[in-house]
This record gives C-alpha cells, structure tokens and sequence, in this order.
C-alpha cells in the first residue's frame, strides 16, 4: 500500500472517470465519445464571470440583466461600439439576450434595442433572425453569448451591411 494508505485503485479510479464515471452528480450530462457537458447554470456563470472582466478590445461586452429577481440567469444585456469604417463607427448598440431553459443546447434569443439596419435584423422588432445568421443558424453548444455579439460586430462591417442608412443614432425598438 503506497504512503497515507491510499490504495493504488485511486489512479485506476481516475482513469476509469475519464469513460465510465460512477459517481458523477446527475445534472452533469456525460458522453463517452466528446467531454463532460457542463450544467446550464455553471455555463452561465462562467459566462458572467468572463463578461464582466471585458472581452478584448472592450468593443463588445454582455453581463445579467437589472433584474435582481432572475435567479435562472435568462435575461441578459450586450454592448457593441460599431466598428471603424462602417456607417456603425463610434454607435453604441445596445442588445438583449435570452437564454432559455435549453440554452446552451439552443441559442439565446438576440434581440437589439438600439434601433439598427442590418440584413439579419428584423426592421421592426430588433429581433436578430437565426436564419439569417450563419452563428444562429448553425449553434453548437460550445458558442457564447460573447461569440455572438463578436458576430454580430462583424457582419456590421461586412459589405452587405457597412454602407446601410442608419435609423437616428438614440432611437430604439
């Protein structure tokens, strides 16, 4: 028996834990052929923790929503300062984003608030379509909200949206 009486089943346990872990809390999803799927929540407070550090360049930034009484963490707000060169340079967007109970199994519901003329946005609602955005369209469970908006950031200097009319800078949805 190795020091501290440890049996030498602790590596086996551990190696075993990588496949076919025996006790492992349910809320966990496991998959023998990819990695450990982390729980909702845990996801989106990792999340949280890495929005309120600021993402690069600090043009594009998401933290929760005002509303204290969201212990389910679905409401959620994101800045973009449009990019250098584009009819968007300098605008501060700002946008909203719901996760529902299946996120990140499903994308956030992204709507803008900041009136905007993109391709991919609804004219009306703000609402930024899933079909129309690559990201949307095709979610895999490893994109976050910050991909999201880095996204959406880069179809606006994208030569299909760069050169749109704009609503007034300050209007909104």
């Amino acid at each position: 028996m190795p020091m501290g009486g440890a049996s030498s089943n602790v590596v086996g346990t551990h190696a075993r834990a990588r496949c076919a872990p025996r006790f492992l809390p349910p809320l966990i999803q496991f998959n023998c052929t990819s990695h450990i799927a982390v729980p909702r929540n845990f996801r989106l407070l990792e999340e949280l923790e890495r929005g309120e550090k600021g993402i690069g360049d600090g043009t594009v930034s998401y933290g929760m929503d005002d509303d204290g009484d969201d212990i389910f963490m679905r409401s959620w707000t994101g800045t973009i300062i449009g990019p250098l060169n584009s009819v968007h340079e300098g605008r501060i967007y700002q946008l909203k984003l719901f996760c529902d109970k299946d996120y990140p199994d499903k994308p956030p519901t992204v709507r803008f608030h900041s009136r905007i003329n993109m391709a991919c946005v609804n004219p009306d609602t703000g609402l930024v379509e899933g079909n129309k955005l690559h990201m949307l369209a095709n979610w895999q469970r490893e994109y976050t909200m910050e991909n999201i908006l880095t996204q959406l950031k880069k179809e606006m200097a994208a030569p299909h949206n760069r050169k749109l009319v704009q609503p007034p800078e300050g209007t909104f949805f």
